[in-house]
């Protein structure tokens, strides 16, 4: 099975609310066939910095099954304890035996971003939109060096916002991050 580019995706919440109007815009991306999530966490921070962590999910329970808990594996989480920990160490010595480098020896500590007494939906997005435009990047020798989202304040300067536009964008998020 061809698997799209895949994208993990921190986002903060002062007061969240995992069940409501995000959810129901992940529905629409998946019955649309833009995206598929592979895992979703909630992660609670509490005062002290202790971390409670729940599935968020709009996968099938087939899907769930097959998939297991991705995100915990990636950053390292732990959330299938040993047993996972140890299946994850099997994998990635069949990749090394392979002569494949699977991690780069880098932890990704996206945990230590979240700011204490608040909480983080954490997304693993499969861009099945993306698919024929990275084959076709594939295909014509082309390959990934970086990405990420841009700030709307930086589209101003582009030409691609009005600076009321990027404000309004801005403070938006900025407030959100404040409560």
């Amino acid at each position: 099975m061809a698997i799209g580019p895949v994208q993990l995706i921190v986002l903060g919440f002062n007061h969240p609310n995992f069940h409501g109007e995000v959810i129901d815009e992940l529905e629409r991306l998946r019955a649309s066939d833009t995206i598929k999530v592979i895992d979703a966490l909630a992660v609670h921070k509490d005062a002290a910095g202790e971390i409670e962590v729940a599935h968020l999910s709009n996968l099938t329970l087939d899907e769930a099954v097959e998939l297991g808990t991705k995100i915990g594996a990636l950053i390292g989480l732990g959330i299938e304890g040993e047993e996972g920990m140890e299946e994850g160490a099997e994998l990635g010595a069949e990749a090394a035996a392979d002569g494949m480098q699977v991690f780069d020896g880098e932890e990704w500590d996206v945990l230590e971003d979240i700011p204490n007494d608040s909480a983080a939906a954490l997304l693993l997005i499969e861009h099945h939109w993306a698919v024929p435009l990275r084959d076709a990047v594939a295909r014509a020798g082309g390959f990934r060096l970086a990405d990420g989202f841009i700030s709307p304040l930086d589209l101003v300067g582009i030409g691609l916002l009005d600076a009321a536009e990027a404000k309004e964008l801005h403070e938006m998020e900025k407030a959100a991050s404040a409560k």
